[in-house]
């Protein structure tokens, strides 16, 4: 049944209560749902479920929902994001009627008689509204693959390192059937059994190249610090699998790419100016847009755009790809490169290993050629930790850039909020 006016009105009165309750229904839920449905512990991360991220996600994606039921265009970014994530997984429709059941029956284990028949009816066409509108998208993201609607074998045809805490991987496809190219910027799930865990886990991973047809490359960030009982719930706890576990010659599984931050040359003048600026493991997304437009240029030696590459480091050892990147700045004059370092070493060289010390602050970058913020047509795209996104989101509007023509990635289950 739809969504009735009297039952908006019911679900937007019960923003209060999720405010006080949501993360410990969202908790009770996640529990519950996957100590029944073990194989969806395949699709959930484990570090997320241990750390208490998925359920404060899901408890902040609910309030938003209520909060903007009568507005729903407002979610439309979150929306897609969670759509995009959940066709890399490859979830189905039928995961949502799972989802469904134990978020009610959490909802009344946790609220008891204060949910109400009226509110429980309220949130079950709520729920389902919303349901509805993310299995469409999802089936729209699954025609769109051409059949790769699950995952698909890949081969680690090779496993090379690009700084001391970043390695790449070629990966082929085990079928040997051609790739079909994505757009740069976007990512792909790997999922790998976990050593210590009773199920295979997944994590997304930017593309780090232009599109090839033989192979794909992911470039990883190996976290520090991860051992002891309590490593399965660190953040970086799949990446150093990949590197300390899996080997030339092994096989993960990769899903199709998605992901709505990319680069749409349809949709950018073949003249306007691209500034790329990105933070730490964030060079990624921006690598492979980066060597798209190249790419894009040496078959079309006529369009030569303007393109900045800004890049943040803690160390100059732990930056991936800075000598491709100086290739190309060195090689091709439409390509600019400021590459900043917050702790240069004693045998570093300003002009040769970096250009500027210190955190990447706008204030010491050319407003003009290295920003480019006088062309109206220029586009920003920003990778990096969530603090410097926004950072750099509202340093560059205070400069005048127009909102639309910045655009960040919003990894994880969360977001970056507005700056």
């Amino acid at each position: 049944m739809p969504l009735t006016p009297d039952q908006a009105k019911i679900i937007k009165a019960t923003v209060p209560i999720l405010a006080e309750h949501g993360n410990t229904i969202t908790t009770r839920f996640y529990a519950n749902m996957l100590r029944e449905n073990p194989d969806l512990n395949n699709i959930f991360s484990n570090t997320h479920q241990a750390t208490g991220h998925q359920p404060r996600a899901l408890a902040m994606s609910l309030y938003a929902y209520a909060s903007n039921i009568d507005d729903l265009g407002v979610l439309s970014p979150a929306v897609e994001l969670i759509c995009q994530k959940h066709a890399s997984l490859h979830i189905q429709p039928e995961h949502y009627g799972i989802v469904g059941t134990y978020l009610l029956a959490a909802m009344k284990e946790i609220l008891g008689d204060a949910l109400t028949p009226a509110i429980h009816d309220a949130w079950a066409a709520a729920y389902w509204q919303l349901a509805d509108i993310m299995i469409g998208k999802e089936a729209e993201l699954y025609r769109r693959a051409d059949g790769w609607t699950d995952w698909r074998d890949f081969r680690i045809a090779r496993k090379q390192p690009e700084s001391d805490e970043i390695t790449s991987f070629y990966l082929a496809p085990v079928d040997g059937r051609p790739l079909p190219a994505f757009l740069p910027g976007q990512y792909v799930s790997i999922q790998a059994r976990v050593p210590g865990l009773e199920h295979l886990q997944a994590r997304q991973y930017s593309l780090s190249d232009a599109p090839h047809p033989s192979h794909y490359r992911i470039s990883v960030k190996r976290e520090p610090g991860v051992d002891g009982v309590d490593a399965a719930a660190h953040p970086g706890y799949v990446s150093n699998v990949l590197h300390a576990d899996k080997h030339e010659g092994d096989i993960v599984r990769v899903s199709h790419p998605y992901g709505d931050f990319y680069f749409d040359a349809a949709a950018v003048p073949a003249d306007a100016p691209v500034v790329l600026l990105g933070a730490g493991v964030g060079l990624t997304a921006l690598t492979s847009i980066l060597n798209s437009l190249v790419v894009a240029e040496e078959a079309d030696t006529s369009s030569r755009r303007p393109i900045s590459y800004i890049h943040a480091s803690r160390t100059t050892a732990s930056r991936a790809f800075a000598p491709h990147i100086n290739h190309l700045a060195a090689t091709r004059p439409n390509v600019r490169k400021t590459l900043f370092v917050s702790r240069p070493s004693a045998a570093d060289v300003a002009g040769r290993d970096y250009d500027v010390a210190g955190r990447l602050q706008l204030a010491k970058l050319d407003a003009e050629r290295d920003l480019f913020v006088g062309d109206a047509r220029a586009r920003y795209y920003v990778c990096g930790p969530e603090r410097f996104m926004v950072d750099v989101q509202r340093g560059l509007q205070a400069l005048g850039v127009d909102e639309e023509r910045v655009h960040l990635e919003l990894f994880g289950t969360g977001g970056v909020p507005k700056a």
